[in-house]
């Protein structure tokens, strides 16, 4: 009853009425794509074809691919790191915090561009690597290096928050009942960080997922080795819209469904706290 009257005084509020107008609107506003998309899809009749086609499957293989080798680097080096930047509020840290939230405004465009400055042939580090014979832009390994660019900065904030939500009294308490540093971390500290930490690893695997410009810049469209889902949607643009048509529905199913999965780990954790 409570939260009925609740809801009640908050639709009659005059802040009410305009949070559902602009609701309303930001819901049409981002579903009308959405369902002009599926809509056109139904309508097109090689769908399944393109879908099955050598070119989807491959950019598929591919995405998964680098996605799952940028998400595994990120979460191995962000989760350390995330816990550093929540426990310890050194200037020098503040500093290094803020660069890693560069990428979040930063171009992708002039992300690619300043990683090919630096690891071309003729970048900054580049040279010296190529004398060892490691070339690495153009390459697949230049795809995971533009996704990591692009997609820790959203694990490890939200790894920081997760960890700063944990009240250090509870791993004091923990070490002073025999437990070792490393067993409260992984026993206390992580699990109960790990609801923030799943929204962040859903959040960079979809930025990793979608990644074009760093990734265009950097690694270049060479199909079966540079070329990703979104690299292959600008393909085939050109010849055929159908198939543009068929990967970036192929995108959005994928999209909605790491979030219908990422909701639900989400609410499972928090119940069980």
């Amino acid at each position: 009853m409570a939260k009925l009257n609740a809801v009640n005084r908050l639709a009659s509020h005059p802040a009410g009425i305009l949070g559902g107008g602009g609701a309303l609107l930001f819901v049409l506003f981002i579903g009308l794509p959405v369902i002009a998309l599926l809509v056109r899809a139904a309508q097109q009749s090689d769908f399944l074809d393109a879908v099955t086609g050598d070119v989807a499957l491959t950019a598929l293989r591919l995405s998964l691919f680098t996605s799952i080798v940028s998400i595994a680097v990120v979460v191995a080096l962000g989760t350390p790191f995330a816990y550093l930047l929540a426990r310890n509020e050194s200037s020098w840290l503040r500093v290094i915090d803020t660069l890693v939230e560069l990428p979040l405004v930063l171009p992708p465009v002039v992300a690619g561009f300043a990683m090919l400055m630096a690891f071309g042939r003729d970048g900054l580090i580049g040279s010296a690597l190529a004398d060892l014979g490691i070339n690495i832009p153009f390459t697949t390994t230049a795809v995971v290096f533009a996704q990591i660019f692009v997609a820790s900065p959203f694990f490890i904030r939200a790894a920081k928050l997760g960890f700063q939500s944990v009240p250090m009294d509870y791993e004091d308490v923990a070490q002073t009942l025999g437990v070792s540093p490393w067993s409260t971390f992984f026993r206390v500290t992580l699990p109960l960080a790990g609801p923030a930490m799943f929204t962040g690893l859903g959040l960079a695997w979809a930025r990793a997922l979608s990644e074009f410009g760093a990734t265009m810049m950097f690694a270049g469209n060479l199909m079966g080795e540079t070329q990703t889902m979104p690299l292959a949607i600008m393909s085939a643009m050109d010849p055929s819209l159908d198939n543009a048509l068929a990967l970036s529905v192929m995108l959005l199913l994928g999209s909605a469904l790491m979030l219908a999965v990422l909701s639900l780990l989400t609410r499972r954790r928090w119940q069980g706290r």
